[in-house]
């Protein structure tokens, strides 16, 4: 890797100075957006083991040297408080409400907080899926899309999941159109990772192929429901765990090619999503699937050429194998409002994950004498 995996301390302070001003440079009416794959919420719901211990000198002791469980709603203060958070693979058993209300009282405003800090409400898409979903005690997969809800009272027309996913993988938020802000469909999405493990009919159980061919069918689902979206009028917005990486630039220390099918599924995903050169092709046809969306890469938009990544996995020193296989997404009419975007891998943000979030912000209002194109990530704020 070409970059500092933590900057050195005056930098680090250089950092958070420039972190305060650049949220105080954004509107108000700008729609901040993080997402993070969190390979399981149970560290951040349940109780540490000290406190079990009784109240006395030393369980104090003990409790004030452990190390600080992670909280989601430290993360939310700690980042302003954005509009959307957006978990994958939040691993809740579907019949598990207490699990659900216990991440629900996470997000919430603590007595302790101002009363002008914002709240949150939460929307689950957990799985349903009795014959692809069934491992760890149905705790598998399940996103779950963390709202502000000033901002679900004000714009917020549905939260909802999609017909076509029985494996707790897709929550979409429909918005109606504001002042400035338009109408918009926010996908929080966890995607099908390519295997040759077998794919079952989701109501009969019969095998119908593998995971690779299941995560082309969804390619071509998601595609089509983007696209009747776009023309009933919404702006388009994908976050979440996309489960490719695009280009030898998204992986350290290369892409990964083998097997083969990684290779075509790429292609399938930029073909579909990304690519609009592939609608000159001479292929024309009246469905939504036929064209590609011509979807922008937020990151990739804002920064051409940086190296940076988003899962690291477990087992190998942090740092040595990587990708940015984490992403926003959005309609082309969006690009000049997303004016950040970028990815949280110090250790503070990444917690116990082997993914880091990433986030992106789409300013909507008319800052006269401002750059849509000014990008504000905290690596540029590092290389200042």
């Amino acid at each position: 890797m070409d970059r500092e995996i933590s900057p050195p301390p005056l930098k680090r302070r250089r950092v958070a100075e420039a972190e305060v001003k650049k949220y105080r440079d954004i509107s108000p009416e700008a729609l901040r957006l993080f997402s993070w794959n969190i390979n399981g919420i149970s560290p951040f719901i349940q109780k540490p083991i000290t406190s079990f211990f009784a109240s006395n000198t030393s369980a104090t002791n003990i409790t004030n040297s452990a190390p600080q469980q992670p909280s989601l709603r430290d993360f939310l203060r700690r980042h302003n408080f954005p509009t959307l958070l957006f978990l994958q693979e939040i691993k809740i058993n579907p019949a598990d409400s207490p699990t659900q209300n216990a991440l629900s009282r996470a997000i919430k405003r603590p007595p302790s907080e101002p009363e002008f800090n914002p709240d949150y409400v939460c929307h689950f898409c957990l799985p349903h899926d009795k014959h692809n979903a069934t491992g760890f005690g149905r705790k598998v997969y399940g996103v779950c899309s963390i709202v502000r809800k000033d901002f679900a009272d004000s714009y917020v027309a549905q939260m909802r999941t999609v017909d076509w996913d029985a494996e707790g993988r897709f929550s979409v938020i429909e918005t109606k159109a504001g002042l400035d802000v338009p109408k918009l469909a926010i996908f929080n999405v966890y995607m099908v990772n390519g295997t040759d493990y077998p794919y079952k009919d989701s109501v009969t159980g019969e095998i119908v192929g593998k995971r690779h061919e299941r995560k082309l069918e969804v390619h071509r689902l998601l595609q089509a429901e983007i696209g009747t979206l776009e023309n009933d009028g919404f702006q388009v917005i994908v976050a979440g765990d996309i489960n490719i990486a695009r280009a030898p630039v998204d992986g350290h220390p290369n892409l990964r090619t083998h097997p083969y099918q990684h290779v075509l599924n790429r292609e399938d995903f930029s073909r579909r999503f990304l690519d609009i050169s592939s609608n000159d092709k001479g292929e024309e046809s009246s469905k939504n699937e036929s064209r590609s969306l011509g979807m922008i890469d937020t990151f990739r938009h804002l920064h051409p050429k940086k190296k940076d990544y988003s899962y690291y996995p477990r087992g190998r020193a942090f740092g040595d194998s990587c990708d940015r296989v984490d992403m926003v997404l959005c309609s082309t009419s969006l690009a000049s409002n997303c004016v950040e975007a970028g990815m949280l891998a110090t250790a503070a943000d990444r917690g116990t994950s082997d993914h880091v979030p990433i986030y992106a912000t789409f300013d909507f209002s008319e800052r006269p004498g401002a750059s849509r194109r000014e990008s504000r990530s905290l690596e540029d704020l590092q290389a200042d």
